[in-house]
């Protein structure tokens, strides 16, 4: 299997910056990123960082739990269906390792079980058919 340099948080962190990036220079025409790309890149990095999942984390779309606000998952969302497409032909490497990434399986999240557990210990009695 193809072993990528770094870790799996830092190449997604690179990848993000590399999206918010583009997405800045090419909306914003600037040759450094505006306050507003500044804070989201920010904002991603921080939320890596806080990921539950840690290294074994799934890509975002496929990640059971919501850890953007909504207001900035907007501006993320944006700006990852601007510049994913894009991504292949300015950062090849990150772009496929961000595919291959994104076809792996979300784990379940660490300290849940994945299933609500009843609310008592009682079991529903046994042969209530109405017989």
């Amino acid at each position: 299997m193809l072993r990528l340099k770094g870790s799996r948080l830092e190449r997604e962190r690179r990848t993000i910056a590399a999206m918010v990036r583009l997405y800045c220079r090419d909306h914003h025409h600037g040759a450094e990123l505006c306050d507003t790309c500044a804070g989201l890149d920010v904002y991603a990095s921080r939320r890596l960082n806080l990921c539950p999942y840690g290294p074994g984390k799934p890509t975002c779309v496929n990640c059971p739990a919501h850890c953007y606000q909504p207001r900035m998952r907007e501006s993320i969302r944006e700006v990852m269906r601007y510049a994913g497409p894009r991504m292949l032909t300015r950062h090849p490497f990150l772009a496929v390792a961000h595919l291959i990434d994104g076809r792996r399986p979300a784990p379940e999240r660490p300290g849940r079980s994945g299933r609500r557990e009843p609310l008592s210990d009682q079991k529903a009695p046994a042969g209530r058919g109405g017989a």
